[in-house]
């Protein structure tokens, strides 16, 4: 079982989150709603975004307004960040997003408003990312991102725990996404304010904000 959320363009605005104006990280998904204060009553949803270090620093490339605070990661190493293909999630200042392999990013990506570093693919241009077994005995609670069009992106959170290939299977064969990405296993966190769900892990790094556009901004 899969709880899925929904960000529209021409709907919604996309933000993430690491860092609040006291400059420390945030860490949970309570932080962020205390950060967001009266903006908080206009949250959709809100759920852990990208892979990060003990201190809650992005390990890979970090976009806030246009800013780019973390550089983007190509090196090789241990964990599932460094599965390759990785990838980054990104959304311009129209509110078109993408999910694209890392090695691909600066050629096919523009001026991101918003970007997340984080990794493996889980589907890359409509194939499952080739070292995924159909359900492999690595299984936790998963979350991660797919794009169908450049106006939506799905984000999706496992309810029980789920190999790769099962995560991966869902954006391509459920959810028709040609490209997706893997936020994170373990501390895959949701903010549901329509349900009443608020998942309380306080150990997260970068995190993505939905929320309804106010009526002057939508078109």
């Amino acid at each position: 079982m899969f709880s899925v959320c929904r960000f529209d363009a021409a709907n919604d605005e996309l933000r993430l989150a690491w860092r609040g104006r006291a400059g420390g990280a945030l860490r949970s998904l309570a932080a962020v709603e205390a950060e967001l204060g009266k903006d908080g009553r206009r949250v959709r949803f809100a759920m852990n975004a990208g892979m990060y270090d003990e201190e809650g620093t992005p390990i890979g490339l970090y976009v806030e307004h246009g800013k780019e605070l973390k550089t983007l990661n190509l090196n090789n190493g241990p964990g599932n960040f460094h599965l390759k293909p990785n990838g980054v999630f990104a959304a311009d200042a129209r509110g078109r997003v993408s999910v694209t392999a890392s090695s691909r990013f600066t050629s096919r990506v523009r001026a991101p408003k918003w970007a997340t570093q984080s990794g493996p693919m889980l589907v890359i241009d409509g194939k499952i990312h080739p070292r995924f077994d159909a359900n492999g005995q690595s299984q936790y609670i998963r979350n991660g991102v797919g794009v169908p069009d450049a106006s939506t992106a799905l984000f999706a959170i496992s309810e029980e725990p789920v190999s790769f290939g099962r995560f991966a299977r869902l954006f391509r064969d459920a959810l028709g996404c040609a490209n997706a990405l893997y936020f994170d296993g373990n501390v895959s966190s949701l903010w549901d304010p329509n349900s009443g769900r608020q998942d309380a892990t306080s150990d997260l790094g970068p995190m993505v904000v939905v929320l309804t556009k106010r009526a002057t901004d939508q078109r």
